[in-house]
């Protein structure tokens, strides 16, 4: 069997775990009729009803399923590079809810404050969301290499500074939009219209300009980690800083780089979520994308193209899982799905000790004895 292959399987056995024994905890609770049938709603939720376009249905039966798993997937992606990014030099970076939080609130200030044309206001607002987190993903990396904070303590801390500062006083406070209408706004003021992504798909989807970005920051990050001198040094650095510092590789440059990087990814999430769907920051972001990046980044095999498969898959089923509350499925399975998944991997010896033993038996049954 291929290395390559071999790597891959254990994330793959995983999910097809956690789908089978979430599609069992159904089953035993309801009938497995429905079970079934809730599967196929979470599918047709998250790639869009193809039997029904077919059978004559319009085309927004296909188009809005497909931009909202696209809209949750360039989210996933971008956390999911921000956790791997960091992994690659030997890093765990915990902290890449708070990253998003800075880089969302940063685009929704140039969004809304900075007034230029709609092919630089985009690409501004990015820009700024993707230094605020790659600013705030450096203080852990700072602390990491001058004081040896490990970065796992740093980032969850600072994961709290940034939800209070953001969501506790800069949202509410400097940075509370004003009042429309008579009516108090909750969250910052509404972006400009140059600022917002532009939808792929027009009004039948809201697929945006955020999905190709995230697909374009994936293949960025794996080009540079395997045709690049600083991506071999960084991995290198995660393979083993001592060695990577007796070879002359500049051990703190590369760690620097790679959380300021990482920092960059999880900023570059909040500003597809604010440019892309929100239009602004609300009173606060809801779903913890930072947090599930990790496991994105672990299902992934912390490898960028593998983060961005794991992305797709997930944000397939969080876009479909609304449509199993019409069977009284309860909406959060996709999350459990996950979890399990991210479970599984945990255990990947496991799989590759069980995948070992069945190479070796067949290689051990075709020899014969010599007389």
């Amino acid at each position: 069997m291929p290395e390559r292959v071999r790597q891959m399987l254990p994330s793959v056995l995983s999910v097809l775990l956690a789908l089978g024994v979430c599609w069992a905890l159904i089953a035993l609770t309801m009938e497995p009729g429905t079970a079934t049938d809730a599967y196929l709603q979470m599918l047709w939720g998250g790639i869009g009803n193809w039997p029904a376009c077919l059978d004559g249905a319009a085309a927004t039966v296909i188009t809005r399923p497909l931009g909202e798993s696209a809209m949750k997937a360039a989210i996933l992606t971008l956390t999911g590079l921000s956790v791997a990014v960091a992994f690659k030099v030997g890093l765990f970076n915990i902290g890449a809810q708070g990253q998003m939080l800075l880089g969302a609130v940063a685009a929704a200030v140039v969004g809304a404050q900075v007034s230029l044309p709609g092919v630089l206001h985009v690409p501004a607002a990015l820009l700024g969301a993707a230094l605020a987190g790659a600013a705030w993903a450096g203080i852990a990396g700072l602390l990491r290499i001058y004081r040896g904070v490990h970065e796992v303590i740093s980032t969850i801390m600072l994961n709290w500074v940034a939800l209070s500062l953001v969501d506790n006083w800069l949202v509410v406070g400097p940075l509370r939009g004003a009042a429309e209408g008579g009516q108090s706004i909750t969250g910052t003021a509404e972006i400009q219209a140059t600022a917002v992504l532009p939808r792929l798909l027009g009004e039948g989807s809201r697929l945006n300009l955020g999905f190709p970005l995230a697909l374009a920051a994936a293949l960025a990050v794996w080009v540079w980690l395997t045709r690049t001198r600083s991506g071999f040094e960084t991995r290198a650095v995660g393979l083993g800083a001592e060695a990577a510092r007796a070879a002359g590789i500049p051990v703190a440059r590369r760690m620097g780089l790679a959380m300021a990087l990482a920092g960059a990814m999880a900023g570059l999430a909040g500003a597809v979520l604010v440019l892309g769907t929100e239009g602004r920051y609300p009173g606060t972001l809801g779903a913890p994308y930072g947090f599930d990046g990790i496991a994105i980044a672990l299902i992934g095999n912390n490898h960028p193209l593998g983060a961005t498969v794991s992305a797709l898959f997930f944000g397939v089923l969080r876009a479909g899982g609304t449509r199993m509350q019409l069977l009284g499925v309860h909406k959060s399975f996709p999350e459990l799905i996950q979890g399990l998944a991210l479970l599984f991997v945990a255990g990947r010896m496991v799989w590759l000790a069980l995948l070992r033993r069945r190479n070796v038996a067949p290689a051990a049954s075709a020899e014969v004895p010599r007389a």
